[in-house]
Protein backbone atom coordinates (compact mmCIF):
# COMPACT_ATOMS: atom_id res chain seq x y z
CA UNK A 1 0.00 0.00 0.00
CA UNK A 2 1.80 2.96 -1.24
CA UNK A 3 1.55 6.24 0.75
CA UNK A 4 1.24 9.70 -1.09
CA UNK A 5 1.28 12.98 1.19
CA UNK A 6 0.52 16.63 -0.17
CA UNK A 7 3.41 18.15 1.51
CA UNK A 8 1.46 22.22 1.96
CA UNK A 9 3.92 25.53 1.44
CA UNK A 10 3.76 28.81 1.53
CA UNK A 11 5.85 31.24 -0.76
CA UNK A 12 7.91 28.42 -1.51
CA UNK A 13 8.83 27.24 1.95
CA UNK A 14 6.95 24.07 3.92
CA UNK A 15 4.52 24.66 6.18
CA UNK A 16 5.21 22.64 9.61
CA UNK A 17 2.34 20.74 9.00
CA UNK A 18 4.51 18.99 5.59
CA UNK A 19 6.79 18.00 8.51
CA UNK A 20 4.22 16.29 10.53
CA UNK A 21 2.42 14.94 7.92
CA UNK A 22 5.58 13.33 6.47
CA UNK A 23 6.32 12.38 10.07
CA UNK A 24 2.91 10.38 10.15
CA UNK A 25 3.01 8.71 6.99
CA UNK A 26 6.74 7.58 7.63
CA UNK A 27 5.85 5.78 10.62
CA UNK A 28 2.60 4.25 8.52
CA UNK A 29 4.92 3.10 6.12
CA UNK A 30 6.90 1.30 8.17
CA UNK A 31 3.94 -0.49 9.49
CA UNK A 32 2.90 -1.57 5.57
CA UNK A 33 6.09 -2.42 4.72
CA UNK A 34 6.10 0.39 1.97
CA UNK A 35 7.37 4.22 0.85
CA UNK A 36 6.01 7.64 1.19
CA UNK A 37 6.12 9.78 -1.95
CA UNK A 38 5.46 13.36 -1.39
CA UNK A 39 3.66 15.60 -3.96
CA UNK A 40 4.27 19.69 -3.95
CA UNK A 41 3.49 22.56 -6.05
CA UNK A 42 5.69 25.84 -6.88
CA UNK A 43 8.07 24.74 -3.82
CA UNK A 44 11.38 26.02 -4.32
CA UNK A 45 13.56 23.97 -1.99
CA UNK A 46 11.99 20.37 -0.92
CA UNK A 47 15.25 19.09 0.06
CA UNK A 48 13.91 19.12 3.85
CA UNK A 49 11.38 16.53 3.43
CA UNK A 50 14.41 14.09 3.51
CA UNK A 51 14.75 14.65 7.20
CA UNK A 52 11.50 13.38 7.85
CA UNK A 53 11.00 10.22 6.11
CA UNK A 54 10.07 11.29 2.61
CA UNK A 55 11.76 8.73 -0.46
CA UNK A 56 10.48 10.87 -3.16
CA UNK A 57 9.38 14.26 -4.09
CA UNK A 58 6.47 14.81 -7.32
CA UNK A 59 7.85 18.67 -7.85
CA UNK A 60 5.34 20.70 -9.72
CA UNK A 61 5.96 24.09 -10.86
CA UNK A 62 3.22 26.02 -12.58
CA UNK A 63 2.32 29.34 -12.94
CA UNK A 64 -0.84 28.38 -13.01
CA UNK A 65 -1.22 27.43 -10.02
CA UNK A 66 0.38 29.81 -8.21
CA UNK A 67 -2.55 31.12 -6.24
CA UNK A 68 -4.63 28.30 -4.37
CA UNK A 69 -7.43 27.21 -6.07
CA UNK A 70 -8.99 23.78 -4.97
CA UNK A 71 -10.35 21.78 -7.63
CA UNK A 72 -6.87 22.61 -9.78
CA UNK A 73 -4.74 21.41 -6.44
CA UNK A 74 -7.08 18.45 -5.77
CA UNK A 75 -6.68 17.15 -9.52
CA UNK A 76 -3.15 17.76 -8.81
CA UNK A 77 -3.08 15.53 -6.20
CA UNK A 78 -5.42 13.01 -7.77
CA UNK A 79 -3.28 12.76 -10.91
CA UNK A 80 -0.14 12.11 -8.39
CA UNK A 81 -1.58 9.23 -6.42
CA UNK A 82 -2.88 7.71 -10.09
CA UNK A 83 0.50 7.90 -11.34
CA UNK A 84 2.60 6.55 -7.66
CA UNK A 85 -0.44 4.03 -7.76
CA UNK A 86 -0.84 4.94 -4.12
CA UNK A 87 -3.38 3.42 -2.14
CA UNK A 88 -3.48 5.80 0.58
CA UNK A 89 -3.31 9.58 0.35
CA UNK A 90 -2.38 11.99 3.27
CA UNK A 91 -3.31 15.87 3.99
CA UNK A 92 -3.34 18.11 6.83
CA UNK A 93 -6.57 19.60 8.23
CA UNK A 94 -5.42 23.60 7.31
CA UNK A 95 -7.92 25.47 5.96
CA UNK A 96 -6.52 24.48 2.49
CA UNK A 97 -6.54 21.11 2.88
CA UNK A 98 -9.92 20.93 4.50
CA UNK A 99 -11.24 21.97 1.08
CA UNK A 100 -8.97 19.59 -1.29
CA UNK A 101 -9.36 16.07 0.86
CA UNK A 102 -12.93 15.60 -0.06
CA UNK A 103 -12.27 16.58 -3.99
CA UNK A 104 -9.48 13.98 -3.93
CA UNK A 105 -11.10 11.53 -2.61
CA UNK A 106 -14.56 11.89 -4.89
CA UNK A 107 -12.38 11.63 -7.83
CA UNK A 108 -10.20 8.73 -6.75
CA UNK A 109 -13.70 7.06 -5.38
CA UNK A 110 -11.95 6.47 -1.97
CA UNK A 111 -13.02 6.19 1.76
CA UNK A 112 -12.28 9.54 3.64
CA UNK A 113 -11.67 10.45 7.06
CA UNK A 114 -10.99 13.29 8.92
CA UNK A 115 -10.20 14.55 11.83
CA UNK A 116 -7.20 11.58 12.32
CA UNK A 117 -5.85 11.29 15.43
CA UNK A 118 -3.21 8.52 15.57
CA UNK A 119 -1.93 5.77 13.98
CA UNK A 120 -4.30 3.69 12.44
CA UNK A 121 -5.72 1.34 14.92
CA UNK A 122 -5.85 -1.29 12.61
CA UNK A 123 -4.65 -2.02 8.75
CA UNK A 124 -6.62 -5.15 8.16
CA UNK A 125 -9.41 -3.93 8.61
CA UNK A 126 -8.16 -0.30 7.84
CA UNK A 127 -9.41 1.60 10.85
CA UNK A 128 -8.33 5.14 12.34
CA UNK A 129 -9.14 7.05 15.36
CA UNK A 130 -11.08 10.25 14.77
CA UNK A 131 -12.16 13.18 16.50
CA UNK A 132 -15.78 13.38 17.05
CA UNK A 133 -18.34 15.85 18.12
CA UNK A 134 -16.97 18.88 18.32
CA UNK A 135 -13.56 17.32 19.51
CA UNK A 136 -15.75 15.82 22.67
CA UNK A 137 -15.53 12.38 21.71
CA UNK A 138 -13.67 9.91 19.65
CA UNK A 139 -14.48 7.06 16.95
CA UNK A 140 -13.02 4.36 15.19
CA UNK A 141 -13.69 4.51 11.77
CA UNK A 142 -13.22 1.74 9.15
CA UNK A 143 -12.36 2.54 5.52
CA UNK A 144 -12.88 -0.66 3.25
CA UNK A 145 -12.27 1.33 -0.53
CA UNK A 146 -9.49 0.23 -2.31
CA UNK A 147 -7.62 3.99 -2.41
CA UNK A 148 -8.02 5.66 1.20
CA UNK A 149 -7.68 9.46 2.03
CA UNK A 150 -7.21 10.58 5.10
CA UNK A 151 -7.22 14.15 7.00
CA UNK A 152 -4.51 14.12 10.16
CA UNK A 153 -5.70 16.77 12.50
CA UNK A 154 -3.08 19.33 13.22
CA UNK A 155 -1.04 18.91 15.90
CA UNK A 156 -2.24 15.37 16.94
CA UNK A 157 1.02 13.47 16.00
CA UNK A 158 3.99 15.63 15.99
CA UNK A 159 7.29 16.08 13.95
CA UNK A 160 9.87 13.72 14.50
CA UNK A 161 13.11 13.42 12.13
CA UNK A 162 14.04 10.07 9.98
CA UNK A 163 16.64 10.93 7.43
CA UNK A 164 15.71 8.83 4.26
CA UNK A 165 17.61 9.11 0.62
CA UNK A 166 15.18 11.03 -1.22
CA UNK A 167 14.56 11.06 -4.77
CA UNK A 168 13.03 14.65 -6.54
CA UNK A 169 11.47 14.08 -9.92
CA UNK A 170 9.79 17.06 -11.81
CA UNK A 171 5.50 16.35 -12.79
CA UNK A 172 3.88 17.92 -14.88
CA UNK A 173 0.34 16.85 -14.56
CA UNK A 174 -2.44 17.82 -16.85
CA UNK A 175 -4.04 21.11 -15.72
CA UNK A 176 -7.68 21.74 -17.62
CA UNK A 177 -9.21 25.46 -17.78
CA UNK A 178 -12.25 24.05 -16.32
CA UNK A 179 -10.05 23.34 -13.40
CA UNK A 180 -10.25 27.31 -12.80
CA UNK A 181 -14.16 28.16 -11.96
CA UNK A 182 -13.21 29.61 -8.64
CA UNK A 183 -10.81 32.17 -8.82
CA UNK A 184 -9.29 33.66 -6.46
CA UNK A 185 -9.57 37.64 -6.96
CA UNK A 186 -7.06 38.87 -3.41
CA UNK A 187 -5.16 37.44 -0.59
CA UNK A 188 -4.72 39.41 2.54
CA UNK A 189 -1.25 38.38 4.25
CA UNK A 190 0.05 38.81 7.51
CA UNK A 191 3.56 39.64 7.97
CA UNK A 192 6.10 39.82 10.43
CA UNK A 193 3.74 38.11 13.09
CA UNK A 194 3.47 34.16 13.85
CA UNK A 195 0.58 32.96 11.74
CA UNK A 196 -2.25 31.46 13.71
CA UNK A 197 -1.87 28.17 11.23
CA UNK A 198 1.86 27.72 12.26
CA UNK A 199 1.66 28.90 15.75
CA UNK A 200 2.48 26.61 18.75
CA UNK A 201 0.88 29.19 21.17
CA UNK A 202 -2.05 31.33 20.94
CA UNK A 203 -2.78 34.13 23.07
CA UNK A 204 -6.85 35.40 22.60
CA UNK A 205 -8.71 37.56 23.70
CA UNK A 206 -12.18 38.27 24.24
CA UNK A 207 -14.78 41.34 24.73
CA UNK A 208 -13.53 41.73 28.47
CA UNK A 209 -10.84 43.61 27.25
CA UNK A 210 -13.27 46.40 26.66
CA UNK A 211 -11.73 47.86 23.51
CA UNK A 212 -9.15 47.42 20.49
CA UNK A 213 -6.69 50.08 21.96
CA UNK A 214 -6.20 47.64 25.25
CA UNK A 215 -4.94 44.41 22.24
CA UNK A 216 -1.26 45.50 23.13
CA UNK A 217 -0.74 43.56 26.40
CA UNK A 218 -1.98 41.01 24.67
CA UNK A 219 0.51 41.33 21.39
CA UNK A 220 3.17 41.76 24.06
CA UNK A 221 2.39 38.60 26.11
CA UNK A 222 2.23 36.70 22.70
CA UNK A 223 5.78 38.20 21.47
CA UNK A 224 7.43 36.88 24.74
CA UNK A 225 6.32 33.64 24.37
CA UNK A 226 6.27 33.51 20.40
CA UNK A 227 2.56 33.18 19.62
CA UNK A 228 0.29 34.10 17.31
CA UNK A 229 -2.94 36.36 18.78
CA UNK A 230 -6.11 35.74 17.90
CA UNK A 231 -9.82 36.68 19.43
CA UNK A 232 -13.33 36.06 19.92
CA UNK A 233 -16.20 36.26 17.18
CA UNK A 234 -17.79 39.16 18.69
CA UNK A 235 -14.70 41.01 19.27
CA UNK A 236 -14.01 40.56 15.14
CA UNK A 237 -17.56 41.37 14.18
CA UNK A 238 -17.17 44.42 16.64
CA UNK A 239 -14.04 45.27 14.21
CA UNK A 240 -12.01 45.55 17.44
CA UNK A 241 -9.68 42.79 15.30
CA UNK A 242 -9.51 41.37 11.76
CA UNK A 243 -11.60 38.58 10.92
CA UNK A 244 -7.65 36.44 10.12
CA UNK A 245 -8.08 36.35 13.87
CA UNK A 246 -11.23 35.06 15.05
CA UNK A 247 -10.48 31.52 15.95
CA UNK A 248 -13.21 28.84 16.91
CA UNK A 249 -15.54 26.61 15.12
CA UNK A 250 -16.97 29.24 13.10
CA UNK A 251 -13.54 30.59 12.46
CA UNK A 252 -10.82 29.24 12.18
CA UNK A 253 -10.19 25.77 14.82
CA UNK A 254 -6.63 25.61 16.28
CA UNK A 255 -5.12 22.68 18.18
CA UNK A 256 -2.32 24.57 19.62
CA UNK A 257 0.01 23.00 22.65
CA UNK A 258 -1.12 26.07 24.38
CA UNK A 259 -3.90 28.19 24.16
CA UNK A 260 -4.55 31.18 26.75
CA UNK A 261 -7.79 33.08 26.59
CA UNK A 262 -8.43 36.48 28.09
CA UNK A 263 -11.09 37.98 28.77
CA UNK A 264 -13.35 35.63 26.69
CA UNK A 265 -16.53 33.75 28.21
CA UNK A 266 -16.72 30.33 26.34
CA UNK A 267 -19.19 30.27 24.28
CA UNK A 268 -19.82 26.46 23.32
CA UNK A 269 -19.00 27.31 19.32
CA UNK A 270 -15.52 28.95 20.73
CA UNK A 271 -15.02 26.03 23.13
CA UNK A 272 -15.37 23.56 19.84
CA UNK A 273 -12.83 25.04 17.67
CA UNK A 274 -10.15 25.25 20.14
CA UNK A 275 -11.01 22.37 22.40
CA UNK A 276 -7.95 20.01 20.39
CA UNK A 277 -5.29 22.21 21.67
CA UNK A 278 -3.22 20.35 24.74
CA UNK A 279 -3.15 22.79 27.93
CA UNK A 280 -6.03 25.62 28.09
CA UNK A 281 -5.49 28.80 30.18
CA UNK A 282 -8.12 31.10 31.21
CA UNK A 283 -8.19 34.35 32.64
CA UNK A 284 -11.48 35.80 33.42
CA UNK A 285 -12.78 38.10 36.59
CA UNK A 286 -15.91 35.93 36.23
CA UNK A 287 -15.30 32.93 38.11
CA UNK A 288 -18.62 31.16 36.72
CA UNK A 289 -17.65 31.58 32.93
CA UNK A 290 -17.91 28.81 31.14
CA UNK A 291 -14.62 28.68 29.57
CA UNK A 292 -13.34 27.21 33.74
CA UNK A 293 -14.77 24.16 33.11
CA UNK A 294 -13.02 22.73 29.38
CA UNK A 295 -9.51 25.08 30.81
CA UNK A 296 -6.34 23.09 32.46
CA UNK A 297 -5.38 26.22 34.67
CA UNK A 298 -8.00 29.30 35.55
CA UNK A 299 -6.76 32.50 37.01
CA UNK A 300 -9.89 34.50 38.72
CA UNK A 301 -8.87 38.15 38.31
CA UNK A 302 -8.66 41.19 36.39
CA UNK A 303 -6.85 40.96 32.88
CA UNK A 304 -5.52 44.44 33.13
CA UNK A 305 -3.53 43.62 36.29
CA UNK A 306 -2.56 39.99 35.62
CA UNK A 307 -1.63 39.58 31.68
CA UNK A 308 1.51 42.69 32.33
CA UNK A 309 2.73 40.96 35.45
CA UNK A 310 2.82 37.27 33.38
CA UNK A 311 4.56 39.05 31.06
CA UNK A 312 7.17 40.41 32.72
CA UNK A 313 7.23 37.00 34.67
CA UNK A 314 7.91 35.92 31.60
CA UNK A 315 10.85 37.53 30.37
CA UNK A 316 12.98 37.85 33.69
CA UNK A 317 12.66 33.60 33.57
CA UNK A 318 13.84 33.95 29.73
CA UNK A 319 16.22 36.57 30.79
CA UNK A 320 17.24 34.30 33.58
CA UNK A 321 17.75 31.16 31.33
CA UNK A 322 18.94 32.67 27.91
Amino acid sequence: MSILIYAESAEGKFKKVAFELASYAKKVAESLGTTVTAVTVNTANVSDLSKYGVDKVLKVNNDKLSGFTAKAYADVIKQAAQKEGAKLVLLSSTTDSLYLAPLVAVSLEAGYASNVVGLPVSTSPFQVKRNAFSNKAFNITEITTDVKVLGLAKNSYGVFESASSLTEEDFNPTIGDNDFGVKVQSVDKTSGKVTIADAEVVVSGGRGLKGPENWGMLEELASVLGAATACSKPVSDLGWRPHSEHVGQTGKPVATNLYIAVGISGAIQHIAGINSSKVKVVINSDADAPFFKVADYGVVGDAFDIVPKLTQKLKEFKANNS
